[in-house]
């Protein structure tokens, strides 16, 4: 009995799976819905391979479908490629699809530019064929650029000798006819390429206005002792060609425009030479850039005017025992700090805004100065001190921490610093530092004209964009330092400061 039961049980099963009408497969006759209409794999460098993109394919109907073919227009000359419910290809036949069900295609793209007569390069996905053809547009423009990146012989990728000694940094030194970067067309970088020699001979380079620079993962550059990197980009003016320099990682999908980390850093070592980077913006790393050592003449190692820093995961600028002028610069949206001075040096900001509304928790300040090693990236690394020299005149400091300036001072070493008339963030919940004359406010011998935990009015759905333009509720407007603004007459827009001018990278601007 129980046999026939279950044989029962077996035959009532097929019966009703073989009277499902989702089996009963058709012709999709042109009735496939599209999650869009046209897939823009947005711009890919030439030979270089985009990111991989999604389209649906909906079958609406209360009957599974089969398309007779999935192809491209263009056939196995495309420059794109697909992947159709798990399988790779170009062409594809008999593609089921079960009732109010869909499938996914994959699309991806490599083209050469050479090999093309228009940038914008297209092509048509085709459903189908005849009168029941349903077409998707593929849109993608491809651009040429200079590509930098180091030898490979025997399968090994080559690394930079510094200071007499191979590393394990892949890369190479920059030749004699590459240390220019023009704006004619983008450089993509791969792994870090160095300026200067193995013997330490001076080079520079210039990065001239109007460039875009593109870093590869784990890739950056490296300035030598005796050696400089000039970066001298100019104002932007709207409806011009770009003149600001920029550089950021080399993945130009739209959900990567604001990913911190994509590269790893700019370098510049100690004993290298007036560095200089002027209108530029600097995102996506890591660490936007990492100077160590103070010059030996007037010039300071580096020079920041009209310059952002955006989304990186570790810190902004880096600044070990070195030397930093910085006018009109504006960091935000980094994983641990803004900026960090530390193990002495000599860094004076005047008109800046230091930001930080980094999307996660962080445990450190937007502004952290110390003249001790409070970072190391060696265990084994000693504790050293060195003389430090601070000077912050007419900046906000201000981001989602309750505090947002720390000051580490050791004994062993002088610590020298100086505020005046500056935005701050330092909300002493707890009273922990009440009793810190690093933190004594009213102390008119390191603090002046101090605005305390006030808002600088950005505007909130700018801020996540980097736009970090003060509105006219601002506290710190017309509350400027009339020396600083004498320093710095124009605005990083360059827009004329009003007297008294508003403290901040920006003149502020009425929201609308």
């Amino acid at each position: 009995m129980q046999k026939i039961s279950f044989f029962l049980g077996i035959l009532i099963l097929l019966f009703v799976s073989a009277c499902r009408m989702d089996f009963d497969t058709i012709p999709s006759q042109g009735r496939l819905e599209f999650s869009k209409d046209t897939v823009y794999l947005n711009t890919v460098f030439t030979n270089i391979g985009s990111g991989t993109y999604r389209l649906k394919v909906y079958n609406r109907t209360d009957h599974a479908v089969k398309i007779p073919t999935i192809s491209l227009g263009k056939g196995s000359d495309s420059g794109y490629r697909l992947n159709v419910d798990g399988i790779s290809g170009q062409y594809f036949e008999e593609v089921e699809i079960l009732a109010k069900d869909s499938i996914f295609v994959f699309i991806e793209t490599t083209i050469d530019y050479d090999e093309v007569s228009d940038p914008l390069y297209v092509d048509d996905l085709q459903f189908d064929s005849g009168i029941n053809q349903q077409v998707v547009k593929l849109v993608t423009l491809v651009q040429d650029a200079h590509f930098l990146f180091p030898d490979k012989a025997d399968g090994v990728i080559e690394t930079l000798t510094l200071d007499g000694e191979e590393t394990e940094i892949k890369g190479r030194f920059l030749t004699d006819d590459e240390l220019t970067f023009t704006n004619d067309k983008p450089y993509v970088i791969y792994g870090f390429m160095a300026v200067g020699d193995s013997q330490n001979s001076p080079k520079t380079l210039t990065i001239e206005a109007g460039a875009n620079v593109y870093f590869h993962a784990d890739s950056g550059l490296i300035v030598n002792p005796n050696s400089s990197l000039h970066i001298l980009g100019s104002l932007n003016v709207e409806g011009q060609p770009q003149t600001e320099v920029i550089l950021q990682g080399d993945r130009l999908e739209p959900d990567f425009e604001n990913t911190p980390g994509q590269w790893g850093f700019i370098y510049l070592r100690s004993g290298s030479v007036d560095n200089k980077i002027e209108y530029a913006t600097v995102k996506n790393a890591k660490i936007g850039i990492f100077t160590e050592g103070i010059s030996t003449g007037e010039t300071p190692s580096l020079r920041l005017q009209n310059s952002k820093f955006f989304n990186h995961s570790l810190v902004g600028v880096l600044a070990r025992h070195s030397q930093i002028e910085g006018y009109n610069v504006v960091i935000n949206n980094c994983g641990w700090s803004g900026f960090v001075g530390m193990l002495g040096g000599t860094y004076h900001f005047t008109h800046s805004t230091f930001a930080n509304y980094w999307n996660g928790v962080r445990s450190t300040p937007s502004v952290w100065l110390s003249n001790k090693n409070v970072i190391k990236f060696d265990k084994e690394e000693p504790d050293y001190v060195a003389d430090f020299q601070a000077r912050f005149t007419n900046c906000i400091i201000y981001g989602t921490n309750n505090i947002e300036l720390r000051q580490d001072k050791s004994e062993e070493a002088a610590f020298d610093y100086v505020f005046v008339n500056n935005l701050l963030k330092f909300n002493d919940i707890g009273n922990n530092y009440a009793t810190n004359p690093l933190y004594n406010f009213n102390d008119p011998t390191h603090f002046m004209g101090t605005i305390l935990n006030e808002s600088p009015d950005f505007k909130p759905e700018w801020i996540k964009e980097n736009k970090l333009l003060i509105g006219q509720n601002s506290a710190g407007n017309g509350k400027a330092s009339i020396s600083g603004t004498t320093l710095v007459p124009l605005d990083i827009l360059g827009k004329t400061r009003s007297n008294p001018a508003d403290i901040g990278a920006y003149e502020h601007i009425v929201f609308e």
